[in-house]
């Protein structure tokens, strides 16, 4: 193929196509006649959150419109920003990526190795609006020759990622306008699993065990620190199921109180007991032919244990106050934070019902353990929350503000994220937002992590002593914005009734 014919060919197969990802898939075949070629990525690079933002790729056999972050060093941000590059190259060839921060860690979060590399950069005028990325395995595949016929096809792909930029920004408007049934209709595809924020990174062992479980009727038991998504991770596999047009009943069984939970879970009949002055039907009763999602089971007093136990063993139950067994058709999600062994021994939770609950346990990683996904989590709450905020658009960011949110430890999780993120446009709605506080509070994020346990062992204490310390820091005060269960990240109710049982005594003038 002669040079006119592969411009040609290489401007017909970008411009040709309104989706960039086919675009880029229709150029790679024509690349391949000229040049060794396996993978492309068009990419740019956001100051905003310090980030790569890879926004299509192509194979072989395959391409994606993709809208991916890569959180970025120091030092691969200077080669982003063109620093430590040749300036008078257009194509810049990595013979041997490891050696530059930038490709050594594009690639390393993508998952590929002994690469070779092509980076083309997309400019004009001075203008600087991301990079055609070609790769191919092995060392050293690439020359001079393979760049310069690369850089022929620079102004047909200026214009592509150009337009794909603009296209992008205008949905991204538009999707600020949209009505109320719309924008819930996207919460439910969310929270189905969809659109679960490091579901290919951060959280991909987790979704794989999602997709095996799924499909089956087997309880699965949630394990992870308070605010790290449990409830999401249960309405994936709900909405992944068989039973997804069925319902999904979520119950917080740490904010209902003991003497009512009974008639939550079981329903009661009319006259069972003083105040019933109606059938009502039970939270299980409800997620016939569906789901039900049992947060904080670990918090079930022993007596509803009992009755959780038959109602795995025989689905079936029975309300208080009644005689007649209803036979159930549900599927069972538990959820705890806490460590059920340890309270098994300690005669706390029933070990014949750990055992049933106890069939396929997922582990969700804290976030501090999944920090590559905060800049797609940051982007994603900042658009969430200028919704619900009703905000004319989405503040910018201050510069560095991603990288305050990477060295925090995040003690409270994905949703001490979330929170931080609502205070802040509440307190800036025009932006930029910054996140210096996080700057003086990153030592007491984490300090009951860090410090050493007492000779005792004993976890009721150490928690005993964590929930005293964070009364101390605010007075007493448990419920509202600085709270005790806000710094903590759970449920006021919840850390009522966790005290309760502790034996801690609250309210403004308590000693703790």
């Amino acid at each position: 193929m002669d040079e006119n014919e592969f411009f040609r060919e290489g401007t017909i197969s970008i411009c040709g196509n309104l989706e960039i990802e086919k675009a880029l898939f229709s150029c790679l075949q024509v690349l391949q006649k000229v040049l060794p070629v396996d993978r492309m990525y068009l990419q740019h690079f956001d100051p905003e959150y310090n980030a790569m933002r890879t926004i299509a790729t192509a194979t072989v056999s395959n391409s994606s419109k993709l809208d991916l972050l890569t959180p970025l060093s120091e030092e691969a941000r200077a080669s982003a920003n063109r620093r430590d590059l040749p300036l008078e190259q257009k194509v810049f060839i990595f013979e041997d990526p490891q050696n530059y921060a930038i490709s050594r860690e594009m690639l390393e979060f993508h998952g590929l190795q002994s690469t070779s590399l092509m980076v083309m950069l997309l400019e004009s005028k001075g203008q600087v609006l991301g990079s055609l990325v070609v790769s191919t395995e092995g060392k050293e595949k690439y020359n001079q020759e393979h760049a310069r016929l690369l850089s022929l096809l620079k102004e047909p792909f200026f214009i592509a990622i150009s337009n794909t930029l603009k296209h992008r920004e205008v949905l991204k408007l538009k999707d600020l306008l949209i009505d109320d049934n719309r924008y819930l209709h996207g919460e439910l595809r969310r929270l189905s699993g969809d659109e679960i924020v490091g579901a290919n990174f951060g959280l991909k062992n987790v979704m794989e065990h999602v997709r095996q479980v799924a499909g089956l009727d087997s309880p699965v038991l949630l394990l992870g620190e308070t605010g790290v998504g449990k409830d999401v991770i249960a309405n994936a596999i709900h909405y992944s199921s068989p039973r997804r047009n069925g319902p999904f009943i979520s119950v917080n069984c740490g904010a209902i109180p003991d003497t009512l939970i009974d008639s939550e879970l079981f329903g009661h009949e009319k006259g069972a007991f003083t105040g019933a002055i109606s059938q009502k039907r039970g939270r299980f009763e409800r997620a016939d032919k569906g789901t039900i999602f049992l947060d904080e089971i670990a918090e079930l007093p022993l007596i509803s244990q009992v009755r959780l136990l038959h109602v795995l063993q025989n689905k079936t139950i029975e309300r208080v106050g009644g005689t007649k067994t209803l036979t159930l058709d549900i599927r069972v999600i538990a959820a705890t934070n806490q460590d059920i062994k340890e309270r098994v021994k300690t005669n706390q939770f029933r070990e014949d019902l750990w055992f049933r609950l106890n069939v396929f346990p997922i582990t969700i990683p804290p976030l501090r353990e999944r920090k590559s996904d905060i800049p797609a989590l940051l982007q994603h709450f900042l658009s969430l929350k200028s919704k619900q905020l009703k905000l004319p658009a989405i503040p910018p960011i201050s510069p560095g503000a991603t990288d305050i949110l990477m060295e925090y430890f995040w003690p409270g999780n994905v949703r001490e994220l979330e929170n931080i993120v609502e205070r802040a446009l509440i307190l800036n709605r025009i932006g930029p937002i910054d996140f210096d506080h996080l700057k003086t509070d990153k030592g007491e994020g984490y300090e009951h992590l860090t410090e050493e346990p007492d000779d005792s062992g004993n976890l009721d204490e150490a928690v005993i002593r964590h929930i005293r310390k964070i009364l101390d820091k605010t007075e007493g005060k448990i419920h509202g914005p600085g709270g005790a269960a806000d710094l903590l990240g759970i449920n006021p109710s919840t850390l009522r009734n966790r005290m309760k049982k502790l034996g801690i005594i609250y309210g403004r003038r308590s000693k703790y």
